[in-house]
């Protein structure tokens, strides 16, 4: 079976925050966005976390839709 990962960056000037999760660990991606805004040691901001987590629910549908697409695809060639 084919593994297919989503990764979500995040720049702020030095810093780098990259997240890389498959389909099924979304809910922990989320969990882990609020840790690290709640955490005080760290620049990542609950507005970071808010952003990201639009974007990576914006992946997930888009998954969708490319999925429901290449689904029409194989029904309409049969």
């Amino acid at each position: 079976m084919h593994r297919e990962f989503n990764v979500l960056a995040l720049i702020k000037g030095n810093e780098r925050y990259v997240f890389v999760f498959d389909d099924d660990s979304r809910n922990e991606l989320l969990d882990a966005f609020r840790d690290q805004a709640a955490n005080p040691n760290l620049s990542f901001t609950w507005f970071d976390a808010a952003l990201l987590t639009d974007k990576a629910r914006e992946q997930a549908r888009q998954a969708v839709a490319g999925d429901a697409r290449k689904l029409n695809v194989r029904s309409s060639d049969d």
